[in-house]
């Protein structure tokens, strides 16, 4: 009787499990590799929010610290509800609207992702990793504007701004049913946001800077920064989480995955190099300031790139950004306009530079791989290098109107530029009511 037992129990236990593995198939397993990577990847560029608070932060005089920072800060808030309330759906949902511009119903509050899996990764994950890029990127915007503006009024900006650019342009190139995304034999090469993100906040960021004028006093008074420690401090948070920002983009963790940390790296250190060898010429000494100028310069323009290039490709855009970006921040003098903290001399002019040359350094296999997929069978660096033009004017002429007109509607409703008085007091004190050093006066 026993031994009828324990035979019976073991064709149970066999069923059992087998009936488990047939029915496992049906499902999509987890990659628990790639979705550990992902998760990181996803903390990571979080981590640039509080980087990029402390870069910008240092950088303006002590009576604008917690102002400047709030304005970085807030992104989390505005854009991280938005997203999940409808700038996921807006941006990854399938075309309306001529392809203008994605929609899915499903999406708004992600209510149909909770039990999708794509490619081994839960797809909130996925939405959540995407989700901080759609934060950082208006955020960048604002050391455009930094010491001039009325919070409520940049608020009410960033909000606009990402509904009807940021969403927009993202859906464009990195939807699967994109235009950008298909142009071409293989769409326009932009692995972690070089036009979506850095072009298009820079080119707000010109616009913005034009349109508000510059800050009372300049150029004739000296913004000395209030803190080149926290400044350094934030770009070294940056530079670390870059890895997520570019490797991430991969969605995986394999070959494709470490070939984006290496460019990204060799990149980064390669514009800060040369920034010191520009700096050790021109004015024969090495600052700090000019050292992480370097730095974000060798990593904006290694943001399209480092799926495709290789160590060369990436030495040369970064030793390239670096001279760009500088000379690029001599406009600022020659034109009179107040891109307070540079970014379109960095962000805009360094990453739009990657998107252009990157295809001069392309890998041979990705080459043959566009080559394959083309009508002709053929497929030349010339080729690629249309596309990208095509993908970097689009993304100019969308960031560029729209950011012009969103600054007339926030004018005229809430208000933008602060009036003088509140300017003189200082953003910390007069919108917020506090000082960001104590007791020490502002200056």
């Amino acid at each position: 009787m026993r031994k009828t037992i324990k035979v019976l129990s073991l064709l149970i236990s066999i069923v059992v499990i087998g009936t488990h593995y047939v029915f496992a198939g049906e499902v999509s397993p987890i990659d628990t590799g790639s979705t550990s990577w992902m998760l990181i990847s996803t903390a990571l560029v979080l981590l640039m929010i509080p980087g990029l608070a402390m870069f910008y932060g240092g950088l303006v005089r002590t009576k604008n610290v917690i102002g400047t920072m709030m304005h970085t800060y807030v992104s989390l808030a505005i854009i991280g509800v938005l997203w999940v309330i409808c700038g996921y759906s807006l941006t990854f949902g399938k075309n309306i609207m001529g392809g203008i511009i994605g929609w899915n119903s499903d999406y708004f509050f992600l209510k149909g992702i909770d039990d999708m899996i794509t490619d081994g990764i839960p797809e909130y994950v996925i939405a959540m990793f995407q989700g901080k890029f759609a934060i950082i990127t208006p955020a960048l915007i604002s050391g455009a504007l930094a010491e001039r503006v009325y919070f409520k009024g940049y608020t009410m900006f960033i909000a606009l701004w990402f509904l009807f650019i940021y969403c927009p342009l993202c859906h464009w190139v990195w939807a699967t049913d994109g235009w950008l995304h298909n142009i071409g034999a293989l769409g326009v090469i932009d692995l972690a946001g070089g036009m979506v993100i850095h072009v298009s906040a820079g080119t707000s960021a010109l616009v913005v800077a034009i349109y508000l004028g510059v800050r009372k006093g300049y150029p004739n008074t000296v913004v000395n920064p209030n803190n080149l420690v926290m400044t350094i401090m934030g770009a070294g948070l940056l530079w670390v989480g870059w890895f997520g920002f570019n490797a991430g983009s991969t969605l995986q963790s394999g070959l494709e995955t470490a070939r984006a940390l290496t460019m990204t790296q060799i990149s980064a250190a390669s514009g800060a190099l040369t920034w010191l060898f520009i700096e050790a010429v021109v004015f024969r000494k090495a600052t700090s300031l000019g050292f992480v100028s370097g730095i974000l310069a060798g990593l904006v323009v290694i943001t399209p790139a480092a799926g495709v290039v290789q160590p060369v490709g990436a030495i040369i855009l970064g030793s390239l950004s670096s001279i760009a970006c500088y000379y690029a921040l001599q406009l600022k003098a020659k034109f009179k306009y107040d891109d307070s903290l540079d970014c379109f001399g960095i962000h805009g002019v360094g990453s739009g530079l990657g998107v252009i040359l990157l295809s001069f350094f392309i890998r041979d296999s990705w080459m043959k791989e566009a080559a394959a997929a083309s009508s002709t069978g053929i497929w030349t660096v010339w080729n690629q290098l249309a596309v990208q033009l095509v993908g970097i004017i689009a993304t100019i002429l969308l960031a560029a109107i729209g950011t012009l007109i969103i600054c007339i509607v926030v004018e005229k409703t809430l208000g933008f530029r602060i009036d003088v008085e509140k300017e003189v007091e200082g953003l910390d004190k007069s919108l917020h009511g506090e000082h960001g050093y104590g007791l020490i006066r502002a200056d």
